[in-house]
């Protein structure tokens, strides 16, 4: 066979190769789309079967709780409320929220949860406990929409937002810095909410998220508590509360919470929560006190209960402002965040103390938090 002959049978070879190889590599693409194409019909129909049973499922409760929950609105109805959510208010976890009102002009707050973020929970339980409740320092559920994958929670607009907006330098953004004595006045407005939630309801309701940004201000800075979506329902008689796993902010949560060696979950659970927060609001994150190098260094609560009449007087003299106010507040948060819960008071005794005199409040044992 000739040179030619030899270099032509070659080149056919090498064609025949790359065309084998060329299908091949086509039909494994193929089966490869095929196959991601076939899992995708397959996870969409079971993420509808599970969304139709989810939504089954809402729909039950609140079928349940008929007579309980306030007034269902269109997808079409919200969005005409609030002008195709023109004005957003403000973004969390769980969505967003949005200024809208009725046709009467009343003003209301547009909660949009996101869509089956949490199996449809936080949903649920904003409207079944918040439904069951009316106090002047907890938030009125107007009414709420459930369409599809759409979910929103309708409240009267609280014109002066959250209080993290006002109680602290660093979050102000030019806003008023609210006093101690407003701050007190707020402080007993939300105990006294806290109060009504776990002995003056029907239903017991822990909240499990209480925090600065969970209390809204109307226009006179009427404390609101908010955000439900971590509420759990108690039985009047329970003590103890079982739950999935831990719930809350990082920094507010109670140690039983998130671990079960300090004991049993229950509404001393919202006590410590409360307690730390009425400490920021006294000056916990205040930027006079971080920068002070001995109070950076050592867990505040800890340097507060050791400075506790310097602070006071500190801060009398640097706000103009009454010193046993600030007292009280802060022996009263201290109690609030004992580690073991049966140490903490009730929210009960939080108002007691809260409103009684500040000459017969004593500081907790120095042990239990240090």
């Amino acid at each position: 066979m000739s040179i030619y002959a030899e270099n032509f049978a070659g080149h056919g070879y090498t064609k025949t190769r790359i065309k084998t190889y060329t299908i091949a590599g086509s039909s494994s693409i193929l089966m490869l789309c095929l196959l991601l194409f076939a899992f995708w019909l397959g996870y969409k129909k079971y993420g509808c079967k599970k969304k139709s049973k989810e939504m089954a499922r809402i729909e039950s409760i609140l079928q349940k709780n008929g007579t309980i929950h306030p007034k269902r609105y269109a997808y079409a109805q919200v969005k005409r409320m609030t002008r195709s959510f023109a004005e957003k208010l403000g973004q969390g976890g769980f969505g967003a929220v949005y200024r809208g009102s009725f046709s009467d002009g009343r003003q209301i707050a547009v909660k949009m949860l996101k869509d089956y973020k949490t199996d449809g929970e936080d949903f649920i339980n904003e409207v079944a406990s918040i439904s069951r409740t009316s106090h002047v320092n907890v938030v009125t559920l107007i009414g709420f929409c459930l369409e599809g994958s759409k979910r929103a929670l309708i409240y009267d607009y609280m014109p002066n937002g959250s209080l993290e907006q006002y109680a602290f330098k660093d979050n102000s953004k030019g806003k008023i810095i609210l006093g101690s004595e407003k701050l007190f006045d707020i402080a007993v407005g939300i105990a006294r909410g806290l109060e009504y939630l776990h002995r003056g309801c029907n239903t017991r309701i822990v909240h499990f998220d209480i925090k600065p940004h969970n209390i809204l201000l109307d226009q006179d800075f009427c404390p609101k508590i908010s955000d439900f979506g971590l509420a759990k329902l108690c039985l009047n008689k329970e003590s103890a509360i079982s739950i999935g796993g831990a719930r809350g902010t990082i920094g507010y949560i109670a140690p039983e919470v998130y671990s079960k060696q300090f004991g049993a979950v229950s509404s001393k659970s919202d006590v410590y929560s409360y307690g730390m927060m009425v400490l920021e609001m006294v000056g916990a994150r205040d930027k006079n006190i971080s920068a002070n190098s001995e109070s950076s260094s050592q867990y505040f609560p800890q340097w507060i209960y050791e400075n506790l009449d310097e602070y006071c007087v500190s801060a009398s003299e640097i706000n103009g402002e009454i010193t046993e106010t600030v007292r009280k507040m802060i022996v009263v948060g201290l109690w609030c965040i004992q580690l073991s819960a049966t140490d903490r008071p009730t929210m009960t005794r939080v108002v007691e103390m809260l409103e009684g005199s500040t000459s017969v409040l004593e500081l907790p044992p120095k042990v239990l938090f240090s």
